[in-house]
């Protein structure tokens, strides 16, 4: 599997960051992890196949993680490039369809009628999926009543991608010894909330996760002014830890994380 992160910022505006938003690729299969505002122009910044995606998932409804998802439907329909025949899979929490009928009022008939098929499905906990050559597994997260976050694998790599948490020793489990984790840390431990990870809450989430490469995203300004990586490596976790950057990619390989 390739990573690359297409946005990994917040609800706060910044010039170098889209919102949330992660393209993933194996074999032919391409794939999106949540698609917030900015993203769709960032999958084209960074020369991704944004028109041959197959798959969209969303791990929850806030504006940060869907804002885009009318824009990439928008963007296919009349954004140029071949027609397109095969079909494109939504994949959300439960809520999704009626979460799509609004964007449909909202937004105009393009969210309902792109020019090619949409094939919609609601995700519950525990629920697994293959597309592709990727299994794609679901767990609820403590942030919305209907959130979620996925784990992809393939027979040689494992990626788990938190979308917003708080501290869940649910979501460390499901993590366990996945081979890159893309893990949300919002705010400082000053301020310290139920449904958001700060340093602490993702240092301990990856001491009980492990794995082999953890990268910080959904990083808020405010705790990324105050050396974000510096605090989880003070809080005990010491594994292999980067900073989200738009655009930067990563190979996601079977290497076993640290003991």
């Amino acid at each position: 599997m390739r990573l690359t992160i297409v946005g990994s910022g917040t609800a706060a505006p910044e010039p170098d960051r889209a919102c949330s938003g992660y393209f993933v690729e194996h074999d032919d299969t391409r794939l999106l992890l949540d698609c917030g505002p900015g993203v769709v122009h960032h999958l084209a910044r960074f020369e991704l196949p944004w028109q041959a995606l197959d798959h969209v998932f969303i791990t929850h409804f806030h504006n940060d993680h869907t804002g885009d998802l009318p824009m990439l439907l928008f963007a296919r329909k009349w954004g140029g490039g071949p027609p397109r025949t095969a079909p494109l899979h939504l994949w959300g929490p439960r809520g999704l369809r009626n979460r799509l009928r609004a964007m449909e009022a909202a937004f105009g008939d393009h969210v309902a009628d792109p020019g090619f098929p949409l094939v919609i499905r609601e995700l519950a906990p525990g629920d697994e999926v293959a597309v592709g050559g990727v299994v794609v597994r679901t767990e609820k997260t403590v942030h919305t009543e209907e959130s979620v976050c996925f784990r992809l694998e393939t027979p040689g790599a494992s990626l788990g991608y938190t979308g917003d948490t708080g501290p869940s020793d649910t979501v460390a489990t499901f993590m366990d010894g996945v081979d890159l984790l893309v893990a949300e840390c919002s705010v400082p431990d000053e301020v310290e909330m139920d449904t958001h990870l700060t340093p602490r809450g993702l240092a301990d989430l990856a001491r009980a996760a492990r794995p082999g490469r953890l990268v910080v995203t959904h990083v808020y300004p405010q705790l990324d002014r105050r050396d974000v990586l510096g605090r989880i490596r003070d809080a005990g976790w010491v594994g292999d830890t980067v900073r989200a950057t738009d655009g930067a990619a990563h190979a996601v390989d079977g290497t076993p994380p640290p003991a």
